[in-house]
């Protein structure tokens, strides 16, 4: 695996998580691995990855629920690494709410509050029920709320304490999916309205890329990739980030040069040109990356390339209507099937199976990727149930 791509580290700003050296241990196995990462104050940031990838011990070391092996956690000018959880400005909401059963949702609220020593509590009560759409239902118990409602109570409870970080440990996998969307969109208003910086653990790449500012994807304990959803999925690092985040056709192919800033790449005896800018390697074997809603199918000999990338001698194998978009699977000569998206506009004729096919993309929707690696990193993990990591 080439190390792993964190761009630079700007200096740390007041209020902002940063991480040094981290790692954790269990039995000689290491679950988190010399992680260096800054969480700037007020972002929404996701550690997203696979069961087991190191994301959730993460979070349980800010936390405070797990003892680093090596390294050192600083909110801001504090120290945290050595403090015990109720000492350090940090909350955390878990994926089974925790919320207590006897008391009302009012009271599960001000809980913090009352164990503080806060004498009124009532003001910052209804305020928080109010901001997260609950003000109605202060006096009804947990169960008598959907798993959606609990889930804003705990974000509610959490929040009242105006810890500098919030936490959250796959807050929504207990959801269905539909309600799922629903609190992805009301957690992103949350956080821009009391602009406190979250933390999301998370395996759910959608909910990733739905919600954060910025991600850290995870894999065996390292960070593979850090950037904005766009920068991850348009110019993965890693076999692992591009198989992870969406779905990618990697193709086997060799640089044999360069021209006005780009590098030519041999595909099975076809030429096709990337920008330079996209390439992680410059020489030798690699993966030549598209994504599959980038390429445009064609009946065979019906479209010139006219400055666009083309394989030519595709036949479509499969064809799958699913609403919004026609999903092909495409062979090329070489016996390889690629994947094709393709919007239903209406624009287009819907293609059959055994047509003759030409493949057209951009260059500049092309990415390079070192040969070296696995191409079928990240695809094993993309069903991936959840669970510790």
């Amino acid at each position: 695996m080439t190390a792993p791509d964190t761009g630079p580290a700007p200096p740390p700003r007041s209020g902002d998580l940063v991480l040094t050296g981290l790692s954790k241990l269990y039995g000689g196995q290491r679950a988190v691995d010399q992680v260096e990462l800054t969480v700037p104050s007020g972002a929404f940031f996701a550690l997203l990855g696979p069961s087991g990838c190191g994301k959730t011990t993460t979070l349980r070391m800010i936390a405070g629920l797990e003892e680093p092996s090596t390294g050192t956690i600083q909110l801001g000018e504090q120290d945290i690494t050595g403090l015990r959880p109720y000492k350090r400005p940090v909350n955390t909401v878990f994926q089974n709410y925790a919320l207590f059963p006897h008391l009302s949702i009012f009271e599960n609220v001000a809980f913090g509050l009352r164990r503080r020593g806060v004498k009124d509590v009532k003001p910052q009560v209804e305020q928080m029920l109010e901001l997260v759409e609950l003000g109605a239902f202060g006096k009804r118990k947990p169960a008598q709320l959907s798993g959606g409602q609990q889930q804003r109570v705990a974000l509610a409870r959490a929040l009242i304490n105006r810890p500098q970080v919030l936490l959250l440990d796959e807050p929504l996998g207990a959801l269905d999916l539909k309600l799922r969307r629903q609190m992805q969109l009301e957690l992103k208003r949350i956080q821009t309205e009391v602009g406190i910086t979250f933390v999301h653990v998370t395996h759910d790449q959608e909910e990733a890329m739905t919600m954060a500012d910025t991600i850290a994807v995870m894999n065996g304990g390292l960070i593979e990739q850090l950037g904005t959803p766009a920068e991850l999925y348009d110019l993965p690092a890693t076999t692992f980030v591009a198989n992870f985040l969406g779905q990618s056709n990697l193709i086997r192919a060799a640089i044999i040069g360069k021209s006005d800033g780009n590098l030519i790449l041999d595909v099975q005896g076809r030429k096709v040109t990337v920008p330079l800018p996209r390439c992680r390697v410059t020489e030798g074997e690699v993966w030549m990356g598209i994504r599959p809603e980038k390429v445009f199918l064609a009946p065979a000999g019906t479209e010139q390339s006219n400055g666009v990338n083309q394989l030519r001698g595709g036949v479509v194998t499969d064809v799958s209507y699913v609403g919004v978009s026609t999903q092909y699977l495409t062979r090329l000569p070489w016996d390889q099937e690629l994947t094709v998206f393709e919007q239903n506009t209406g624009a287009r004729e819907t293609l059959a199976v055994g047509d003759q096919v030409d493949l057209h993309w951009q260059p500049s929707h092309t990415f390079v990727l070192d040969a070296r690696q696995d191409a079928l990193a990240g695809v094993e993990d993309i069903d991936d149930p959840g669970g510790a990591g």
